[in-house]
């Protein structure tokens, strides 16, 4: 049996765990990220907590065979260097070459994070056994990752995959990239918590305040399902108007990709049937193959936080 090492590195986490062949965790291991300090520092944390977590495996470190990274933002491949990554404050650094030297005659891999975890669910979770598919994280943003023909596409400057900063209304909110009306600005957790907030304000009576224990700052994006759940009209009316948000989008990429499946993950799926059921309907009534005999899969991620340790400890087999 052959053993990797993933590591997932966040703004404030780094996470690690000892991955088998098939894509089981075996060991874990978590550290302070401490953004703000030089990369190679965090690049010997990573290694650190690499190795922690095949110490609480029991594998020696001698039997990894690679360690994988998954990395915010942009990952070059060709170079080894992580060009950019604004939470970090990272600038060109040769995040390969640091690994390398962190741990001596092992391959080490990486990619970009959004594409680690949905690499993750692809081999390990909702899209095990197909030829593509497309993951959608709903989180702070909306991350995701593209698999076509059972490979990751990257593109041609390894910035492929941001499906959150496509336009679905001109006329939106402003996203943090510039643009208006981003996918990331209207259908994110932190777009949904805005939308619940602001319907909160003029609607008093909404039971979404007494779960909110009288302060909407207490609502995050289970609390409007939770209330739309239990008969709240204002709480509906959010949901209904986001998972429209999200219909569009999600329309999009099957109407370009047509692929056998889409997952949708991070914490905004916790809402399960409460919002995948709407979503496949109006994704079905736009679908511009409709008509065919054979539609794109829309279905809940499966592997939650491990895709991402998951998906890098087997970087291996793009």
């Amino acid at each position: 049996m052959e053993y990797y090492i993933g590591i997932d590195l966040g703004g404030t986490n780094i996470a690690a765990a000892l991955v088998e062949e098939q894509g089981k965790i075996l060991g874990r291991a978590n550290l302070a990220t401490g953004a703000g300090r030089p990369a190679a520092e965090i690049a010997a944390d990573m290694a650190h907590a690499g190795r922690r977590a095949a110490e609480q495996a029991g594998v020696p470190i001698e039997q990894v065979s690679a360690v994988g990274m998954g990395v915010p933002g942009t990952a070059n491949q060709k170079e080894g260097v992580l060009e950019f990554a604004n939470n970090l404050g990272f600038l060109h650094e040769p995040i390969v070459e640091m690994m390398a030297g962190c741990f001596p005659g092992k391959k080490i891999w990486f990619d970009n994070d959004a594409n680690a975890a949905a690499w993750g669910e692809y081999l390990a979770g909702g899209g095990r056994g197909a030829d593509s598919m497309i993951a959608v994280t709903l989180g702070t943003g909306v991350g995701g990752g593209i698999i076509l023909g059972g490979k990751l596409w990257n593109g041609v400057n390894y910035g492929a995959g941001e499906l959150g900063h496509m336009v679905i209304d001109r006329n939106g909110p402003e996203c943090n990239c510039g643009r208006r009306g981003c996918f990331e600005a209207l259908a994110s957790a932190t777009a949904l918590i805005g939308q619940t907030r602001e319907a909160m304000d003029s609607a008093p009576g909404s039971l979404l305040w007494e779960l909110c224990g009288g302060d909407k700052r207490m609502a995050d994006g289970r609390t409007v399902f939770e209330a739309a759940g239990r008969g709240d009209q204002t709480a509906a009316m959010v949901v209904e108007r986001y998972i429209g948000y999200l219909a569009i989008g999600v329309t999009n990429l099957v109407n370009i990709f047509q692929p056998e499946i889409i997952c949708i993950g991070g914490g905004v799926s916790r809402a399960g049937e409460l919002l995948l059921e709407p979503l496949k309907r109006l994704v079905a009534e736009e679908d511009y193959a409709r008509d065919s005999s054979v539609h794109t899969d829309i279905r809940l991620a499966e592997l939650g936080n491990d895709a991402g340790l998951i998906g890098a400890a087997l970087l291996g087999r793009r």
